[in-house]
This record gives C-alpha cells, structure tokens and sequence, in this order.
C-alpha cells in the first residue's frame, strides 16, 4: 500500500474533466453524463477553483430546490478542495477518504492539477492487488513458486 498515486494516475491515465466556474450545474451534469463521471473539477482560468460532484448535485440542487439551469456550478461546488501530491501514498490516500468522507482527490504538483483519484480508482487498486498476492500463494502452495 506504499504505492504512489502516480502510479494509479499512470495506468488509468491523467485525462481530466473540467467545467468553468461561470458554466450551469446543468452544463456540469451534462459534461459528467457525457464523460461517464462522478466529478468534474471547476476551473477559474488557469487556476482550480473546486470540484463539483454527484454529492453536490444532490444535496445542494435538489435537497435545496435550486434550478439546475440557472444555478451557476460556482455557487454549489465544493471549494475547500482537499489535495494530494503524486507522491501520496495509496494507504494516505484511504486514511483521507475515510477521515474526511470525501470521494475524489485532486493531485496537484507544482501548482497544476495532474489528474484525478477516486476511491473507486483505489478500490480496484487494492483488489487487484489482493488478488496477484492470492494468485502468487496459489502458485507457491501448489509447488510452482513464480519468481
């Protein structure tokens, strides 16, 4: 569990989804749908201004009765962003989810925002771990220790 997140960013890829702060929840939703996506990150030109995610959708636009095409994304995003580094560890990054109850990390380095963890991106990646583990035990009990 001592992986960077680097890694995970590496095989999943760094594609990031973002909307412009001055976009509707409307158009986030729509770029969510569209991408197959849980979150997307809200830019102010250059800079990450926050994240606005299904959570946000549902608390903030329907648990508030907003219009969802009027209501600016910068109004309802999540704007205390918590970040990681790409040097972050897969265990940090599970303390993080499970203290803070959040479920997307950006990864910033030197400023920029370089991709996106879920707990989803670290649930595989745990399983996929456990299983070459079970698959390596299997292998050395069976007689054909893989070297």
């Amino acid at each position: 569990m001592n992986t960077p997140l680097s890694i995970l960013l590496e095989r999943k890829g760094a594609a990031l989804y973002t909307v412009d702060s001055s976009a509707t929840v409307a158009e986030a939703v729509e770029e969510m749908n569209r991408q197959h996506i849980g979150s997307v990150v809200v830019t102010h030109g250059e800079k990450m201004a926050g994240i606005f995610t299904e959570r946000d959708v549902l608390r903030r636009i329907v648990g508030g009765g907003l219009d969802p095409q009027r209501t600016p994304v910068a109004d309802v995003m999540t704007k205390d962003l918590i970040t990681v580094s790409p040097a972050t560890t897969v265990e940090e990054a599970m303390v993080i989810f499970a203290d803070k109850r959040c479920r997307h990390l950006p990864v910033v380095e030197g400023g920029r925002c370089r991709g996106l963890i879920s707990i989803g991106d670290i649930s595989r990646w745990v399983s996929e771990v456990h299983q070459a583990e079970a698959e390596h035990l299997k292998g050395y009990i069976a007689g054909g220790m893989v070297t």
